[in-house]
């Protein structure tokens, strides 16, 4: 440790009442400075000068608390502490999150005081006779406290942004159980919603992508603040307000492409329980192939899904439908099922049916003349070939009739 120099010692200790005596100055020269761009803390420093005149006599005994610490120790990583509570900095943080305000703003501001209390440190120091070690101890402490208050600032501000986060994110996920929820009611929804700052919009849908799939959960994080997020264990996807509105269809294609998701079909909020119901059939048809847009519409395929909505009842139908056929070997009984779903695509048109199968005419012919043979008069009803038709229109692969093993 260096010998204390008395005469240095002297000059310091003298500052002290020097740049006490010229507060009133100093703050009356920051408050000019920031009112041009921060008027708010203008009006602060104004209202409780009294206050900000204790903090200040305090920063300066602090001052020369640290400059004589830096003399004796000059490469110390040791700081004394500010008289100024940190907590109070960190409080300023906060509000100047809660308040909406940037926190460079702040910074900039603190900036500003820095300068100008070492412009009147310095100048006051210089006219006391502080030898110049001293005068850059001074400067040392002058920048080594504005630094701690902002560091303090920013802790608090960046303490109250992700607590605000964690929060609206909390309320946000309530909002999305009680509209996924059959047992709310509207009443409930909109207090949600207003609890959660989320608009209540008149129409809503559901993506929803496969929980396997690492594309999609990437893009639903990618989604915008509007979209509101399922993070259920079973369910992945997110709710869109106003699905329906100009140009959303084509952002949600452009967004959603690749990643095996299902935009369910627009409904009041109040019914979006049962649109998430049909959209989990629709995702689980496009996991197993049988519904290939990418992405799926819901609203396009709802043919498709309520044949397919219990599978057992398709089953059951496919069965009775092609029960005739159940002595046939798999391989005749398939192309028969294959001839046979075609030409009921095709309203009877063997040309149709020949060109979808890459085969001759009259081979549809021979093969729809067997039909008749096992079918009978079915062929011929209304009634049974619509049933054929919901069968078989969306193919009938790995389904056997009744009987077959």
């Amino acid at each position: 440790m260096r010998s204390r120099d008395p005469g240095r010692d002297a000059s310091l200790e003298a500052l002290v009442p020097a740049l006490i005596g010229r507060l009133p100055h100093l703050l009356d020269e920051v408050r000019r400075l920031l009112t041009a761009d921060w008027p708010d803390y203008a009006q602060f420093l104004a209202e409780e000068q009294a206050e900000v005149e204790v903090a200040a006599e305090g920063f300066i005994r602090w001052l020369v608390e640290f400059a004589e610490e830096y003399l004796s120790e000059p490469h110390s990583d040791l700081i004394p502490a500010p008289t100024t509570p940190v907590t109070l900095f960190e409080e300023i943080g906060r509000a100047q999150w809660r308040e909406g305000r940037d926190l460079s703003a702040l910074l900039s501001a603190y900036q500003l005081g820095a300068r100008v209390a070492w412009h009147e440190v310095s100048g006051t120091a210089l006219e006391t006779g502080v030898a110049p070690d001293a005068l850059a101890a001074l400067a040392e402490a002058v920048f080594a406290y504005v630094d701690q208050l902002s560091s303090a600032s920013a802790r608090g501000y960046v303490a109250e942004q992700s607590e605000a986060v964690a929060a609206r994110e909390r309320l946000r996920d309530d909002l999305v159980e009680l509209l996924l929820s059959d047992r709310s009611d509207s009443a409930a929804v909109r207090a949600a919603a207003t609890r959660a700052g989320w608009p209540l919009p008149r129409e809503v849908a559901v993506v929803l992508v496969d929980p396997d799939n690492p594309v999609g959960q990437a893009t639903l994080a990618r989604l915008d603040a509007s979209c509101l997020l399922i993070r259920r264990r079973q369910l992945t996807g997110a709710v869109l307000p106003d699905p329906a509105r100009p140009g959303r269809r084509q952002r949600l294609v452009a967004e959603m492409r690749g990643t095996g998701a299902v935009i369910g079909h627009p409904v009041p909020p109040e019914q979006l329980p049962a649109s998430v119901e049909i959209a989990e059939i629709a995702l689980r048809l496009s996991r197993g192939g049988m519904l290939t847009d990418d992405p799926v519409f819901v609203a396009e395929h709802l043919d498709a899904i309520i044949v397919h909505r219990d599978t057992r009842l398709l089953q059951a139908l496919r069965s009775q439908c092609l029960a005739p056929l159940a002595d046939l070997t798999p391989a005749v009984r398939q192309r028969l099922i294959e001839t046979l779903a075609a030409w009921l695509r095709h309203l009877g048109d063997r040309r149709a049916v020949a060109a979808e199968l890459r085969i001759h005419p009259q081979t549809v012919r021979y093969r729809m003349a067997r039909l008749h043979d096992l079918l009978g008069s079915t062929l011929d009803d209304p009634a049974a070939r619509a049933g054929m038709t919901l069968a078989l229109a969306w193919g009938a692969d790995g389904m056997e009739p009744a009987g077959v093993a």
